[in-house]
């Protein structure tokens, strides 16, 4: 008789009271896309406006799929401030062993990546780092648990559900 998987709790360490590797790799992508790609876009606007550089001009070297984000990049840039922010506070909450860290980086992952097709072509990067994040969050939350409600054969790897079933 095998043990029964218990829920997820609220604590991310492994049993040797460490941050599972997966939640470390998950934070750092997220602070890294966070840092380099949002807050960094979000810096260089000031000094845009300080050099006065049109919105057009800089439209002409970075081309989006819509024409709203390629006419409005300084609004874009700082949305791009706000993500970047969120992803960093998410990662760092991640690392501090918080659960309010693991919930703002899952929701900041799927956000991107339902809105990546939106921003491409710099969607592409966004949704590469986003989505391996969140994969690395969701097995580590999930662990080898069977699904609800199905019996796991045993010697199967714990994914083919028992005969007679």
């Amino acid at each position: 008789m095998t043990a029964r998987p218990q829920p997820p709790g609220r604590d991310l360490l492994d049993d040797g009271g460490r941050l599972g590797a997966q939640y470390r790799v998950a934070a750092w992508l997220v602070i890294a896309q966070g840092a380099v790609m949002e807050v960094g876009a979000f810096l260089a606007m000031p000094v845009l406006v300080m050099l006065d550089v049109d919105q057009s001009e800089i439209g002409e070297l970075f081309h989006f799929a819509l024409g709203y984000l390629q006419e409005n990049l300084y609004l874009l840039m700082i949305m791009s401030g706000i993500f970047g922010v969120l992803r960093v506070l998410g990662g760092v909450g991640i690392l501090r062993n918080r659960l309010w860290g693991l919930v703002v980086t899952a929701a900041m992952c799927l956000v991107t990546l339902v809105l990546m097709i939106f921003m491409l072509p710099a969607g592409i990067a966004d949704g590469l780092l986003s989505g391996g994040a969140f994969v690395l969050i969701v097995v580590s939350w999930c662990g080898q648990r069977p699904l609800p409600g199905r019996k796991v054969a045993e010697g199967c790897g714990g994914g083919a559900p028992a005969s007679g079933r």
